[in-house]
């Protein structure tokens, strides 16, 4: 049952239902008001409707939650971060709400409580997760869902995509801050990630058979998205690679958490503490355009199988661009 009253300025409105959390939201317009508490109780009635009802009645989001993480999340590369974010989760009421009950109105109210404390992007990247395991439910576990309750709703937008790359005095800074003997194998790591735009577990994940110096590529067989790519390699790259020392299976015989922790440290000592690990494949993407490379080829080497999200990596520098049109032969009229 819905409560609308007035509350200074704005008009509150909340809506009672046995089995579900209350729901209230404020709008400025007592229509809107009771628009959303119509919508509200229209879903909760159509929930209620059909045969399944008591199967639904039986099964809460918790219940697809724990099995998505039992059964779909661990052969997942993101399994990690999404078992953190679901097993949060679990702790919400929202979990208790029987799938009979669930509504789209509840998980927008969720929404807007998340945003209070975290981030858009952030918000966007669990609602994902959360919308997949209910599609998954729906699809492939017969759960006789009407609809996925997630789809309805309006996610924040995604971060902007970064643009920073080294400045001219950042690769001196850093060459600096890696002269420490803990840093001794970070300065390969980081080297070649400009150098090749492989990002962090591509490059830890480099054995000595995948490396050709004769052919001058790499071979790399676990990727981000699955799909196994071979990298050709600057001369510089090569160099890197010809110079180290073959003491394991691995070129990088090290954790993710210990390049990560490196980096830190590092960064702090070069006073750079605005550049991020994945900056460095962000300037090897666009190093690769500066180059003249086409879309084709630099695909081939960053691994995008999308021309937008490559484009999301590419921040060419005006300067340079001004520089290849001033070589160009000028035109004559």
């Amino acid at each position: 049952m819905a409560t609308i009253r007035k509350r200074g300025d704005k008009w509150q409105v909340q809506v009672r239902r046995n089995g579900s959390p209350s729901l209230s939201r404020s709008f400025f317009h007592k229509a809107d008001a009771q628009a959303w508490a119509r919508q509200v109780e229209l879903e909760a009635d159509r929930s209620d409707l059909g045969p399944n009802a008591a199967v639904l009645n039986n099964l809460t989001v918790g219940d697809l939650i724990r099995r998505y993480l039992n059964e779909v999340v661990p052969r997942k590369r993101s399994a990690k971060n999404e078992t953190a974010v679901l097993k949060a989760f679990l702790r919400r009421d929202l979990a208790d709400v029987p799938l009979s009950k669930i509504t789209s109105a509840q998980f927008a109210s969720y929404r807007d409580e998340r945003l209070t404390v975290v981030k858009g992007a952030t918000v966007r990247r669990e609602f994902v997760i959360l919308r997949h395991c209910f599609e998954v439910a729906k699809r492939e576990w017969s759960i006789p869902l009407r609809a996925n309750p997630l789809k309805a709703i309006k996610l924040p937008s995604d971060s902007r995509p970064r643009d920073r790359r080294l400045m001219v005095n950042d690769g001196e800074e850093l060459l600096k801050a890696l002269s420490t003997p803990s840093a001794r194998y970070l300065r390969p790591i980081l080297m070649l990630a400009i150098e090749t735009g492989m990002r962090r577990g591509e490059l830890l994940s480099i054995r000595w058979e995948d490396v050709d110096l004769a052919a001058r590529t790499i071979r790399i067989m676990k990727t981000k998205n699955g799909h196994p790519r071979t990298i050709p390699l600057t001369p510089k790259a090569v160099e890197i690679l010809s110079s180290m020392e073959w003491t394991d299976e691995r070129v990088f015989p090290v954790t993710a958490n210990a390049v990560r922790l490196a980096w830190e440290r590092l960064r702090k000592r070069a006073g750079l503490e605005d550049i991020r690990l994945h900056d460095l494949r962000h300037e090897a993407v666009s190093r690769c355009f500066e180059y003249g490379l086409t879309v084709p080829e630099v695909a081939l080497i960053s691994g995008h199988r999308d021309p937008r999200m490559l484009s999301r990596y590419t921040h060419l520098r005006p300067e340079k661009v001004a520089k290849r049109l001033a070589s160009l032969t000028k035109p004559t009229l």
